[in-house]
């Protein structure tokens, strides 16, 4: 049975993804799809009186079954005399597939015990669950920490900095850059925000921006979870991107 009390931080996986719409713009998508979608959305479609060309611009990205991942940014802990050290890395570019099978290798290779976890904001609600559902669509056999079909909740692995901080209040929704503000953690939101990614991406296409600005929040989130723990937080100079 897992223990979140009793979580070695060193064996946590922190990241954060960044995803964009499958095509630059609605009408880029094949007619099936393109209803499919529409279908999807009308609810949204409704209570915003939009269009679906105009949800599928600003939620496009949203959507597993719309779109892909472009950037996985993923984050480590080590304990040193002085405290804790922090190496940030990332999985990014346009080929989502082996975006995937990058960071599902580094899962078996290095996360695949019940003593190892991942660690998002919000991640229970959308990182963890789009890697899943991107993996099954490309037909990448899923890792231990993300195979969690028939688990019982004290048995998956998944660890998410929002949920912490809701301390059981289930409509709790705060958001990164509102924790960070608060609590006195260097905001990662200091270039582009997940609003910007679609653009940055297919019209300045300069996927680096995003991964720069990824690693970031897996930064952020990983002092998040150090600070909602009572652990002391990273020096900066004990931060490492690359």
């Amino acid at each position: 049975m897992r223990n979140e009390h009793t979580i070695d931080p060193a064996k946590v996986l922190f990241l954060d993804i960044e995803t964009v719409p499958a095509v630059p713009e609605f009408n880029a998508l094949d007619e099936r799809t393109a209803k499919l979608f529409a279908d999807k959305t009308r609810f949204e479609q409704e209570r915003s009186g939009k269009a679906a060309e105009e949800v599928y611009a600003d939620k496009g990205g949203i959507f597993a079954e719309f779109g892909k991942i472009v950037c996985i940014g993923v984050g480590a802990l080590r304990r040193e005399n002085s405290g804790w050290s922090l190496r940030a890395t990332s999985f990014h570019g346009d080929d989502e597939r082996d975006i995937l099978e990058r960071f599902t290798a580094l899962l078996n290779k290095s996360y695949h015990t019940d003593g190892h976890w991942l660690c998002g904001h919000n991640g229970r609600e959308f990182d963890f669950p789009w890697i899943a559902r991107r993996c099954i669509v490309h037909g990448i056999k899923l890792p231990k920490l993300l195979d969690v079909g028939g688990l019982k909740p004290w048995e998956v692995g998944f660890l998410d900095t929002m949920k912490m901080w809701s301390f059981g209040d289930h409509k709790n929704f705060t958001s990164l850059a509102l924790l960070t503000h608060l609590l006195g953690i260097p905001t990662p939101k200091d270039d582009i925000s997940g609003a910007d990614v679609a653009r940055v991406y297919y019209k300045d296409k300069d996927v680096e921006r995003i991964a720069t600005y990824c690693k970031k929040d897996v930064v952020a989130t990983a002092q998040l979870y150090l600070r909602l723990k009572g652990e002391v937080m990273v020096h900066e100079e004990d931060v490492t991107m690359v």
